[in-house]
Parts: structure tokens; C-alpha cells; sequence
């Protein structure tokens, strides 16, 4: 399906804020079938060609980029604007190693997931796990996905979001795109679920825990315990959270918050920002580089940037945050500047994919012993506003991220 094609058959839905274009009940499934988990993100291009067609997918978006216009118009301006935007992307590119490093990391992401799925799960729930990449606006393509799943013989698919934090431009647009596959009949229809959100579950935590600490030890030991850290989340558009009541901002400042509790630290400043960059009208706040410099007008001299959306190493961090920001904050006056490593790989971060996936597979009844599985991410309890204070400015409580405390506590049966 063409961008031009789905902007033509596309219309606003609730479901984009919800999710609910699938069921978030966890699937039965029988013994030996094979359940395909379908890891899904934006992507990025993979050789400079492929840059400007990755801009003008993204344009192109109506579910990411509200942009009031009949479709012929917006066809136009997309055109102009990623050709205008192409050259100093690829610059970017060509200084991080050519190429997005995103979809590298998602396929070894997907063969780690498929690994502990397989070894910790398959024997509780009778299936077989097999993961695929599915890239919103690059490759490998969705169809391209859906093509490897009929040679694998899926019988039925978790979609698995790269996204700890749903929102309507990350989650629900690749959902829906999903979704419009299916409805034309470019991908077959199968029995579907999907993770809504996993931004507090504790392996995610710990994970982004331990970035942090690497990072930290790449400061001199004199300056290491006052060093300021500074959370930045990728953009997005302040209108979704006040008009369309996103949870996206309440979903990242949760982990703000549960990363904080994790740690205990005292008189170490933790600071939220969002990295806005290419965002249309006004985005979230405040912008990551508005907060480095007030960090360095208050006489602080050491930051640790910790990217919190970003699952993996991206143009953003490699590029927005460890190149363009690293100017900003040393021209600012900040002498010791680090950015914390992506998760990528991190065993607990694909231990916390893993769980969430498992939870919403269920065997069909049968007679034998109970197995431990993780409970759907549905039925688990949203965490306590109260225990929150970790807040935007515009905050009000959209929605409060899945306690995941308690996922391992409900059982299965185990197929005999």
C-alpha cells in the first residue's frame, strides 16, 4: 500500500488513541502452533537513497502528522519538504556511519526476543515463537513482514510496539497502518493482540538503570556525583495531548518516576525534556537543549543525557543528542557532556519484551500441571497517581502506566 493509497482510504478514529484496532485479550493458542511477534517501529533508511522516501513516508502520515489538506496538496508538500530535508539528513547519516542504525538493532532485538521466548515460554504455552521486524516508514516493510510470516507459517501474532510508551504517533499510527493492511487484503487476517504499553515494567526499569550507570562512569570521579541527569523523550505534539488526550506524555514521565524510585538517589538532579526537533507546531516540553543550558546558568558543569523513549541507538541520539546537543551544552558552558547508551540489546530490556508478550498468550485447557505466565497487560493495575510527582506542566492525568509489579503471578495450564 502506497502512502497515497492509505491517505486515501484514511479517516480519524478513537482507535488511535485506544489501540483498539485489535483485542488486548491474550490469544489461545493449541499445541505446536506458532505464534509470530511482530516488532514494530518507525525504522530508518538503510543507504542514502533511501532517505528522502523515508522523509516522505513519514509526511505522509495522516495519523502522525495532522496536517488539514486535501490529499493531492499534501502529496506536494511532502514531495517539497523531503527533498529540501534529504540533504542534511544524509549529512547526519554520514556522520554516524551512513546508515540508521535502528533497524540493526530491532533485528538483533528480534532474534534476542525470539531466543528467551522460545526458552523461558514455548513449554508453557505449547507454541512456537517466531519474531519479525515490521518498520512504519522504512525497511523491512510491513509487507515484507507479512510475507515472512506465511513462509513461517504464523497462526496467530502479538504485535509488539518498540515503543514502551504509546502514543498516536508512534503505537497507534503503526497499529492502524496494520490494521489497513489487513482490511485490503495485502496481509493476511489472523487471530491478533497486541502490548498497549509497557513504560513501568520493572526489567525496563532496571535496564534503563543500568545505562545510567555506564554513563555515569565515563564522568571524572570529581564530578561524577554532582552530574545533573537530564531524561529526553522524542517529541511530539503538544495539540495530541490537550485536544486528543494522548497518554504519551503521562506514559513517559511514569518511567521518569519509576526510574527515580529504582535508584533512591538523593541530591542528584533529575530533570524530564523532550527532543523536538522536526515536530510540528508547539511540541511538549520543555526541549531538551533549553534545559541543558539552564543546567549550565545554574553553575552545573556535568550531564548525563538519558534517552528514555529510544529502545535502541537512532539518528537522534547518535546524532541530535551526542552531536548537535553536545555543541549546544559546550558552548553553554557545561564541561562534562555524555549521552547514556541506547537498550538495544540489554538482557533485562528483552526479558521485559519477552514477559510482556508472553502475557498475552494463553494454551487452550487441558489436563496437566499449572505453568507460571505473565498476566495480560489489560488486566494488570494502572500504578497510583498519587505516588506520581513527577508531572508536565499542562499534566492531567490522562493515564497511568501498567503495574507490571505483579505480572508473574498468574498461571497457565500446561498442555499435557
Amino acid at each position: 500500500m502506497t502512502p497515497r493509497e492509505y491517505l486515501a482510504g484514511y479517516r480519524d478514529d478513537s482507535r488511535l488513541i485506544t489501540g483498539a484496532f485489535y483485542d488486548q485479550a491474550p490469544l489461545s493458542v493449541r499445541r505446536g502452533e506458532t505464534v509470530g511477534v511482530v516488532l514494530m517501529n518507525h525504522g530508518g533508511p538503510l543507504e542514502p537513497a533511501d532517505v528522502e522516501p523515508f522523509l516522505y513516508n513519514r509526511l505522509m502520515d495522516p495519523a502522525a502528522l495532522r496536517i488539514r489538506v486535501p490529499a493531492p496538496i499534501r502529496h506536494r508538500i511532502a514531495r517539497f519538504i523531503s527533498r529540501r530535508r534529504a540533504k542534511k539528513l544524509t549529512r547526519a547519516y554520514e556522520l554516524i556511519g551512513g546508515v540508521s542504525p535502528v533497524v540493526r538493532h530491532a533485528r538483533e532485538q528480534a532474534v534476542e526476543l525470539e531466543r528467551v521466548l522460545n526458552e523461558k515460554f514455548s513449554t508453557a504455552t505449547g507454541a512456537e515463537f517466531r519474531t519479525f521486524v515490521a518498520m512504519r516508514y522504512g525497511h523491512p516493510t510491513c509487507a515484507s513482514a507479512a510475507k515472512q510470516m506465511e513462509e513461517a507459517g504464523v497462526d496467530r501474532v502479538v504485535l509488539l510496539p518498540l515503543h514502551p510508551h504509546f502514543s498516536t504517533t508512534t503505537t497507534g499510527t503503526s497499529l492502524a497502518f496494520w490494521k489497513a493492511l489487513e482490511e485490503s487484503g495485502e496481509l493476511r487476517t489472523r487471530p491478533t493482540t497486541f502490548v498497549y504499553e509497557y513504560a513501568a515494567h520493572p526489567k525496563y526499569v532496571q535496564a534503563l538503570s543500568e545505562r545510567i550507570d555506564e554513563g555515569l562512569q565515563r564522568f571524572p570521579t570529581t564530578v561524577r556525583d554532582r552530574a545533573q541527569i537530564v531524561f529526553t523523550a522524542h517529541g511530539a505534539p503538544l495539540q495530541a495531548l490537550k485536544q486528543e488526550r494522548d497518554p504519551y506524555c503521562c506514559l513517559v514521565h511514569s518511567t521518569v518516576q519509576q526510574v527515580a524510585d529504582y535508584r533512591a538517589e538523593s541530591g542528584r538532579g533529575l530533570h524530564v525534556s523532550f527532543h523536538t526537533v522536526g515536530v510540528p507546531g508547539r511540541g511538549l516540553g520543555p526541549e531538551t537543549g533549553d534545559v541543558i543550558e539552564e543546567l549550565a546558568d545554574d553553575g552545573h558543569e556535568a550531564v548525563l543525557v538519558v534517552p528514555v523513549t529510544f529502545t535502541s541507538d537512532h539518528v537522534e541520539t547518535a546524532y541530535g543528542l551526542d552531536v548537535v546537543e553536545r555543541a549546544r551544552a559546550v558552548t553553554a558552558g557545561i564541561e562534562h557532556y555524555e549521552v547514556a547508551s541506547g537498550l538495544n540489546c540489554h538482557p533485562l530490556f528483552i526479558e521485559a519484551l519477552a514477559e510482556a508478550t508472553a502475557g498475552q498468550v494463553r494454551p487452550e485447557p487441558s489436563n496437566g500441571t499449572a505453568a507460571p505466565l505473565p498476566i495480560p497487560s489489560a488486566a494488570l493495575p494502572r500504578l497510583d497517581p498519587a505516588c506520581r510527582s513527577v508531572r508536565c506542566q499542562w499534566c492531567s492525568q490522562i493515564r497511568e502506566a501498567a503495574d507490571w509489579t505483579s505480572s508473574e503471578s498468574e498461571t497457565a495450564p500446561t498442555l499435557a
